[in-house]
């Protein structure tokens, strides 16, 4: 299996292979460290070279990604190792495998104090020149004044708000002056006694190793990875938007690099010039833009609640007010905008009645969304782009049923398309 797959924190171009053991079991590899996914909106091609010699490549837009050795880079291990930790084994009861313990003839001094606090008080330090011990450091503002519509009633007793007393801005501070703190030159903290190494420390135990029952050494691992009898695309999703295109499986790398340079390059380059254009230009007057765009979004949002029936007579007085509540407190139209509407929801709810039914003309209704995957229809011609006709088996494989796919829960919106390649006896798949 090869393909992207991006889901959650997963982020990782599998390479997973199904390799046939001595006794007909079929095991999959899957590849270490594989590279990442590409997260753009633009189309990739992911691209898989298997060579004879028993090398891997991984290609992203044709640039190698990933190399390596079949042998060396995929878990579990093509071939087992001779040797394995014996099941049956078991450490001792006396094994002793702490390296360090605490010296036992050691004591704490006794002058070691453990209460000491980490900081004292300064008691060299003096107060300041000028220090204004009866000024507070903050006033009521003076030029503060009751709103004209203020209501104790129902506001309660107005306060002004209070600011930075200027005079402890001129001056060295203000208010009742306290010594600083220092550290403490005799805290010490909690007394620990010396570690040393443990005389009876025996090592780390291990269990014994014996010979591997199920060993084997495959030299030509490729002869058991069976034939490439069907391509498939595995995917699992919840979003649109994803074509998946160009499946190509060849033995000729030539060919994968001109399908990417004849039906994936261009394609490649067109969506980079799309996307450039697309870049929304920054409006200099930020702040006003967005207060207005507030406004609309409240006054849209008011208008098409009030459009329910029986609640057309509140729909003047509420978009007005909403509408310049937005526009100068954006705070307090996160607190009242929201509780409004659904007000306006339960009055519908509890005086409406049924809900009125609207008829939306044929050629309005709107289509449903692909709930799986869309087939995007190419605007150039492409040959036959799965190749099987002039792929002989694997270095002579067994007739084992094998399926390449372009595998991926492949996240990048536009999908992979692909093709691929490799000389003589080499397998890609892209």
């Amino acid at each position: 299996m090869f393909g992207a797959d991006k889901c959650g924190s997963t982020n990782k171009v599998h390479l997973i292979l199904r390799h046939k053991k001595p006794n007909g079991e079929i095991e999959e590899k899957h590849l270490d460290t594989p590279p990442s996914v590409n997260l753009d909106k633009l189309t990739h091609v992911y691209t898989a070279i298997i060579e004879t010699d028993n090398t891997y490549q991984i290609l992203i837009d044709g640039e190698e990604k990933k190399t390596g050795s079949l042998f060396e880079d995929f878990t579990p291990s093509i071939n087992p190792d001779q040797e394995i930790d014996d099941p049956e084994d078991t450490k001792p009861d006396d094994w002793v495998d702490t390296a360090k313990i605490a010296d036992p003839e050691a004591s704490k001094p006794d002058d070691w104090d453990e209460d000491a606090p980490r900081e004292i008080l300064d008691e060299e330090a003096e107060k300041p020149e000028g220090w204004l011990d009866d000024e507070p450091e903050e006033i009521d503002d003076p030029e503060a004044e009751q709103p004209e519509d203020w209501d104790e009633e129902e506001d309660g007793e107005w306060e002004p708000p209070r600011i930075t007393n200027p005079k402890c801005e001129d001056g060295p501070g203000c208010g009742e002056w306290e010594r600083p703190t220092i550290p403490n030159p005799n805290y010490k903290g909690t007394w620990y006694p010396a570690m040393i190494d443990n005389p009876e420390y025996k090592g780390v135990w291990k269990p014994k190793k014996i010979s591997n029952p199920d060993y084997f050494e495959d030299e030509t691992p490729l002869n058991n990875l069976g034939d490439i009898g069907a391509v498939a695309i595995e995917i699992w999703t919840m979003d649109q938007g994803y074509f998946f295109d160009n499946v190509l499986v060849t033995n000729k790398a030539q060919k994968a690099q001109e399908y990417r340079t004849n039906y994936w390059q261009p394609k490649h380059e067109h969506e980079v010039e799309l996307q450039k254009d697309e870049v929304p230009e920054v409006d200099e007057d930020l702040d006003s833009e967005s207060s207005e765009s507030t406004g609309n979004f409240v006054s849209r949002a008011v208008e098409k609640a009030l459009s329910l029936p029986g609640l057309s007579l509140l729909k003047p007085f509420l978009i007005g007010w909403l509408t310049t509540l937005a526009a100068n407190f954006l705070l307090a139209v996160t607190t009242v905008a929201i509780p409004a509407v659904l007000f306006l929801v339960l009055l519908y709810s509890l005086f409406s009645g049924k809900k009125a039914s609207s008829v939306v003309p044929a050629d309005k209704k709107k289509k449903r969304a692909p709930t799986v995957v869309e087939v995007k229809k190419q605007d150039v011609s492409v040959p036959d782009v799965t190749e099987l006709r002039d792929t002989p088996p694997l270095g002579g494989a067994a007739p084992v049923s094998q399926t390449a796919a372009g595998s991926t829960g492949v996240h990048t919106r536009r999908s992979t398309t692909a093709s691929g390649a490799g000389a003589d006896g080499t397998t890609t798949i892209s």
